[in-house]
C-alpha cells in the first residue's frame, strides 16, 4: 500500500491535543472587528476544540497525525 499524504492546509490550521482532540483557531478575528462588540472579540481569543463530527474529517486528512 502506498503511503497517504497529509493535506497541506491541515498542517497549517490544526493541532492535536494529547487526548486526540483537534484544536483550531477561531474564525472572525482578522478584519472588520469594529462591527463586533467587545464580548465577541474577547470570546474569540485563543483556540477552540473542534466538534467530534468535524474532527473526524480532519483525522482523515491527517492520516498519521501531526508533528
Amino acid at each position: 500500500m502506498p503511503k497517504l499524504k497529509t493535506k497541506s492546509g491541515v498542517k497549517k490550521r490544526f493541532k492535536f491535543t494529547a487526548t486526540g482532540k483537534v484544536k483550531h483557531g477561531v474564525a472572525g478575528k482578522r478584519h472588520r472587528l469594529i462591527s463586533h462588540n467587545a464580548k465577541y472579540i474577547r470570546q474569540q481569543r485563543g483556540t477552540k476544540v473542534l466538534s467530534d463530527s468535524d474532527a473526524g474529517h480532519v483525522r482523515l486528512w491527517a492520516p498519521y497525525g501531526l508533528k
